[in-house]
């Protein structure tokens, strides 16, 4: 066995660990990662040869988390890992999104990265170390790529940065950004901050390089280490250069005719169409069936460079705007009447219904994942129907794109969302248009609805996803502002922005080219943020007032703070006095002790029943006061007197010289029974039992002529007037 370590040291007093050649030594590459007590196993397996016909790269990634990594047992009858969680895609996507640009453009062989988390100790951030994880094992095998890379984490608290933070860290962090880079260049960054100003995100990502660039020189001396810095030959694509000379001398006119003509979405992508198709006229059909394909790879590229120098050279987009306008906005609110808050975003050919559903503690969100578990109030989920791009297919389960898009918004606004609000939030963006950035329409949307929805947001927030156009390694550049499709895919940057018009929220950048250097990033951020003040100024001219109340069909929630000993008198044994309250007015109740206090929500569909609810409850957890008055029940009738429930949970004596003004022999002479209501007045505590002395006589009036200053008569052996009653609640 020829195992092989290399140590990374991150200068804290910590320090990574790769391992290879002794786990899994069947796939390409295999190594294990291990920082403390956070143990990986990243394997790679890639085809020998491309599936006929592929003309793209079919990498697959997947990070999956055991629960035995925590000495947890999974959830669920089978006790099993079953689909992959949110968290889990999410780290998967992170990881795809900085491998997939570096491998060969005609390398199209299938490849599978796995991922596995095997030990973890709860400090440690495993999703940091998957992408070093993965390159690592590419780096040791002989699949062609273009690496290494690595990801790190980086936050900062009280003003320092810190490069993968402990979970406890990270929770006082006001910037949390994974970052994804080479030796030489950023390739992704993902995160949230907290209205942080441009230059500081940017100071984060360089943090972030330093760090990535030692994991890149460690891994060179692996792949050095283990021979394999010669990888595999393959040819997985035909090429006709006579072929390509022709495609590009017939189309490249017309398609950038097209490309500076400023028409439509769907005009502008008949038109493409159109040129290859008029081209291949001139083809037989057993010609197009060898040559077809390589046809409509290179006028693919045709109609990129068409795109890219009518950017650069004349400043003209498909659509026919300059690169820092941006697309006009309409927006509509109030727009359903079911929904507790709903909005229309449009921008352009983009275009998002939000809408936001209030609920209670009993709509929470349960995550139960390896490492994080608990109750998520704020949810927000994205959807994208093939309609949404006029695609003519049936709409299946919600993919990783939606997941990541869906986060991306969600990281947006929950800084914004009020401290301690008190009801579950869920925000849905259906996308009805696309074309370009709806998952910023989405947060846009989101804005509208959740303050359509009365919901008290800190500030508004916008989106804009910036693109660029570049040549030359970054010397000859373009920044675009509110990107379309086309110019994603045939562009060169996505990066997305979103953010108050105090500072950022969140962000995702994926780059594909070599070269961005920090100027064009800073460029890039200043730009974006002249689009999402315009894109704000939008939002409030539509809507410049959040709503002042819930809207009618809304839950009404209440929240009331009690002492924690309290809890169990409201619950009562098994439960009876909170049913009993439920049932009695209507409202839903739930109970939570959180950090030493009791905390108690009332819901219902309408304010009687809630302020049913809470009189009862303030009842139960009120501290009876001497000289009050109270309305109570005779629970039990004595010789001597009777014991009165004059709150609940809470019996006095009311001895029977304090029934009446007159000299009774018996209770039975007052006419009062088992069950009788009562008004009582708390004359008496006990200091040392607790027990409470009630008087019905001190209410009544008193007889003209009637002396008050003969002993009180006791019929009790122990001459005790208090009696045996007292807070039966009381602990």
């Amino acid at each position: 066995m020829n195992v092989i370590n290399k140590t990374i040291d991150l200068g804290d007093g910590r320090s990574i660990t790769l391992e290879t050649g002794k786990l899994a030594k069947q796939a390409d590459g295999s190594v294990t990662v291990r920082m403390d007590n956070t143990v990986l196993l990243a394997t790679v397996c890639g085809a020998k040869e491309a599936t006929p016909g592929t003309d793209y790269m079919p990498l697959q990634v997947d990070y999956k988390e055991k629960f035995s990594a925590f000495g947890r047992f999974p959830g669920g009858f089978t006790r099993r890992e079953g689909k992959p969680s949110d968290y889990e895609i999410l780290t998967s996507r992170l990881v795809d999104r900085v491998l997939r640009p570096l491998f060969p453009d005609n390398y199209h062989a299938e490849v599978f990265v796995n991922i596995i988390l095997f030990s973890a100790d709860g400090e440690d951030i495993p999703d940091a170390l998957a992408g070093l994880a993965a390159s690592a094992a590419l780096a040791v095998s002989d699949i062609p790529f273009n690496g290494p890379i690595s990801e790190v984490r980086v936050g900062r608290v009280n003003g320092k940065y810190i490069v993968n933070p402990t979970y406890g860290q990270l929770e006082k962090a006001d910037i949390d950004i994974m970052v994804g880079a080479t030796m030489d260049n950023i390739m992704m960054v993902e995160g949230e901050m907290d209205e942080v100003q441009e230059a500081d995100m940017l100071e984060a990502i360089k943090v972030a390089h330093e760090a990535i660039k030692e994991h890149c020189r460690v891994q060179l001396e692996l792949m050095e280490a283990c021979g394999k810095t010669v990888k595999r030959e393959y040819c997985h694509e035909e090429n006709d250069e006579d072929l390509r000379k022709a495609v590009h001398d017939a189309c490249y006119a017309k398609a950038y005719a097209v490309a500076v003509s400023g028409t439509d979405k769907q005009t502008r992508a008949d038109a493409f169409e159109a040129i290859v198709t008029d081209f291949k006229t001139a083809y037989t059909e057993e010609e197009l069936e060898t040559k077809g394909p390589m046809i409509d790879r290179y006028y693919h590229d045709v109609e990129k460079e068409a795109m890219r120098r009518a950017i650069l050279d004349e400043g003209k987009r498909l659509d026919g705007r300059r690169t820092t306008d941006i697309r006009p906005i309409w927006i509509e609110t109030d727009c359903l009447p079911g929904p507790h808050g709903s909005a229309v975003f449009t921008r352009g050919e983009t275009q998002s219904l939000t809408t936001v559903t209030l609920g209670t503690k009993t709509d929470e969100k349960i995550v139960d994942d390896v490492l994080v578990h608990g109750k998520e109030r704020f949810l927000l989920h994205y959807n994208f129907p093939p309609f949404s791009t006029g695609e003519a297919k049936s709409q299946r389960g919600v993919g990783r794109r939606e997941i990541g898009h869906g986060n991306l918004a969600h990281r947006a606004l929950k800084r914004m969302l009020p401290e301690n609000y008190p009801y579950v939030i869920r925000v849905i963006s259906d996308i009805l248009e696309s074309n370009g950035s709806s998952s910023m329409a989405t947060v846009c949307a989101g804005t509208l609805a959740l303050r359509d929805a009365g919901v008290q947001i800190r500030k508004p927030v916008s989106g804009i996803a910036m693109g660029l156009i570049s040549e030359n390694r970054g010397t000859n550049y373009a920044i675009l502002s509110d990107i379309l499709g086309d110019e994603d895919h045939l562009g060169d940057m996505d990066f997305k922005v979103t953010g108050t018009a105090n500072g950022i929220t969140a962000t995702q950048m994926d780059i594909k080219v070599d070269g961005l250097s920090y100027e064009i990033l800073e460029k890039a951020l200043a730009q974006a943020r002249e689009g999402r003040l315009h894109i704000l100024e939008k939002i409030m001219e539509a809507q410049p007032e959040t709503r002042s109340d819930l809207k009618p069909h809304a839950p009404r929630i209440e929240v009331l703070t009690i002492a924690k000993e309290f809890i169990g008198a409201i619950i009562g044994p098994g439960g009876k006095i909170v049913q009993g309250i439920q049932e009695k007015t209507g409202a839903t109740i739930s109970i939570d002790e959180i950090d030493g206090v009791g905390i108690v929500e009332v819901s219902g569909v309408n304010k009687e029943s809630i302020s049913a609810a809470l009189r009862a409850i303030r009842l139960i957890v009120a501290v009876p006061e001497v000289g009050e008055t109270y309305e109570g029940k005779i629970s039990s009738i004595m010789p001597y007197g009777a014991f009165v429930e004059f709150m609940p949970g809470k019996d006095g004596l009311l001895h029977i010289s304090e029934m009446d003004w007159k000299r009774l022999e018996t209770v039975e002479e007052t006419g009062l029974r088992e069950g009788d209501p009562v008004m009582v007045k708390l004359v008496d505590v006990d200091p040392k039992t607790g027990k409470f002395k009630l008087s019905r006589k001190a209410l009544l009036p008193k007889p003209e002529g009637m002396h008050t200053d003969r002993p009180q008569r006791s019929d009790r052996p122990d001459g005790n007037r208090f009696g045996g009653g007292g807070n039966r609640n009381r602990r």
